[in-house]
Formats: structure tokens, sequence, C-alpha cells
């Protein structure tokens, strides 16, 4: 089964779930950019409760038509270094932070113009350290009508959806006493460590 999916700012744990069930991952980047969804926004656990995390974006083009993949970030707003600061607060006391923050600042520290490059250098390196060992491609074009080994979850994994395909069991996270299911990888990563992929399994 190949997963056709958007990119994602720091995924949630879901599309992890359904990557560890797929042959392959299929990136699509013949889409046009989307407001108020994953791919410029994740969310983090922290003491006051889930949080969202959102990067600020440059469009060119037509109001609703900026290809994905010429979305520029922009960094005349200082959104890493909150962003960085929220992931210490949140997570600076969780179990593997150390084993896996200098690894993702770095990525950051890169500053990449587009938004599609940072989503795709973040996504590489999570798959890494979960150890997660899938081909990730990317579309040759954009296809409503996908074949049938195709798993299409286009816009189906998305902050103002909650739908059933989230698969997302409860572990142990930093904070509060209901578990919030909707989290990032990094959540994950922070409190699971070597065990992240067993528990996707």
């Amino acid at each position: 089964m190949v997963l056709l999916t958007e990119i994602q700012y720091n995924p949630p744990v879901a599309y992890f779930w359904h990557a560890l069930r797929s042959d392959r991952v299929l990136i699509e980047q013949h889409e046009n950019y989307t407001k108020q969804s994953y791919r410029n926004r994740c969310h983090v656990l922290t003491a006051q409760g889930v949080q969202v995390l959102s990067i600020p974006v440059l469009r060119g083009g037509s109001k609703d038509k900026t290809p994905i993949t010429t979305v520029e970030i922009d960094y005349s707003q200082k959104w890493y270094k909150v962003h960085w600061r929220t992931i210490q607060a949140a997570y600076g006391r969780a179990p593997y932070f150390e084993f896996y923050s200098d690894y993702i600042r770095e990525v950051y520290e890169r500053q990449p113009k587009y938004l599609f490059e940072l989503n795709v250098d973040l996504l590489g390196l999570y798959f890494k350290l979960l150890k997660l060992d899938r081909p990730v491609g990317f579309t040759e074009a954009y296809q409503t009508e996908v074949p049938a080994n195709v798993l299409d979850l286009r816009n189906k994994i998305h902050p103002k959806i909650y739908p059933d395909n989230l698969h997302v069991k409860p572990y142990t996270q930093v904070f509060g006493k209901q578990f919030a299911s909707e989290l990032s990888i990094i959540d994950l990563l922070f409190t699971q460590g070597p065990a992240s992929l067993t528990y996707l399994q």
C-alpha cells in the first residue's frame, strides 16, 4: 500500500501510524497551500494544555492558488525562537529530550527558504529517529482519482477534523491528566524515545 499525503510541519503521531503500515510514502507536491492546516502548524502539550505552534509564511500569486513548493517562510517574525522556547518548556524534562533535541534544532537552524523544504527535512529526520524504514517519494502531477493500492489521506489528518483515523492510543505524556491524541510526533519521541516505533506498531 502506498500512503499519499501532504507534507506537514512536525506531523502528528497519526501520520506516522499510517506511514508504518504503508510500503511507501508519496508526498503531494503539486497541491496549493492550504491555511489552518498541519502544513504550517503543529500541536504540543505544555503546562497550560495543548498549544498550537504556527509558522508565518509569505504567499505570492493569487489568494487561494499558491503552489505548496513556492510558499516562503517569513523569518522577519521570530517564530523559530518562540517555537523552540515553547518546545523546551514543554519537553525539557521529558526522558528523551536531550537525546533528540539537538538533531531537531539543527534542522531549524538551517533556516530553509521554503516551508516545503523545512517540512521535508523534518520528516526525513523523524523517519531516521524512529528507525522507520520507508521510501519517500513525490507526486509527478496532481490526481483527484488514485489507484486502488494508494491510501489517499490528503487533507484527512487535519487540526479541524477529529476523525476515526487518528489511531493514537494513550501513552505517558509530560503534562495533563487527560491524554491528548492530536500532538506532534515530537511528543512521542521526547517521552517514549527508542520505544516510539514499538508504540506505533
